[in-house]
């Protein structure tokens, strides 16, 4: 992980206001107080994408209430329950509510010298709930890696770290259909 605060360094120093540089290095020193991770890379829905309400088939509702968590109808639920399912922890905000669970991949900032556009995971049923793609993220790390591509790339890249995800080729040469480098095997919980 040192690459990476070495390289988002280099970013940070192109930024000419002071005092954001200045949040951005507390933020990534201090990165594990600001973002929870998985503990796998495993996608529940295969065939899932965020509409505003969800209906999970009764084999799936089934498989998640076993392993203790609670089914979640929400538009982002799939995602929520992807994560906690992938032994990722939500902490409190301001112990009443839960830290957002964030895509990694939001169809903002395309690595530099692509011409495609970036992946937007909610739209993608192979990525919406693929944990690879998921953290807990606090609001003030979140706020910045929606404003900051270097935060969001510093993010993407320690998921590739941690599961050699790539679902824009960004890493690794070759991908799989589900966005991993070749070798790695995703466990896919349900298929619609």
């Amino acid at each position: 992980m040192q690459r990476l605060d070495v390289w988002l360094e280099g970013e940070v120093r192109s930024i000419e206001n002071r005092s954001y540089r200045r949040v951005l290095r507390e933020v990534n020193a201090n990165l594990s107080e600001y973002v929870k991770w998985p503990q796998s890379a495993q996608l529940l829905w295969e065939g899932c994408h965020r509409t505003k309400y969800h209906k999970y088939s009764k084999t799936l509702t089934n498989l998640i209430q076993q392993h203790g968590v609670k089914v979640n109808r929400l538009s982002n639920g799939p995602a929520i329950v992807a994560y906690l399912l992938s032994g990722g922890k939500r902490p409190k905000r301001n112990g009443r509510y839960d830290w957002t669970i964030h895509h990694l991949y939001d169809g903002k900032f395309p690595y530099p010298g692509n011409t495609r556009s970036s992946i937007c995971a909610v739209k993608n049923p192979r990525h919406f709930t693929q944990s690879a793609g998921l953290v807990a993220i606090h609001p003030i790390a979140d706020a910045l890696a929606d404003e900051f591509p270097m935060i969001a790339w510093r993010l993407r890249a320690e998921s590739f770290q941690r599961f050699c995800y790539d679902p824009e080729g960004a890493f690794t040469a070759s991908q799989d259909s589900y966005g991993f480098a070749q070798g790695y095997r995703t466990k896919v919980w349900y298929a619609s």
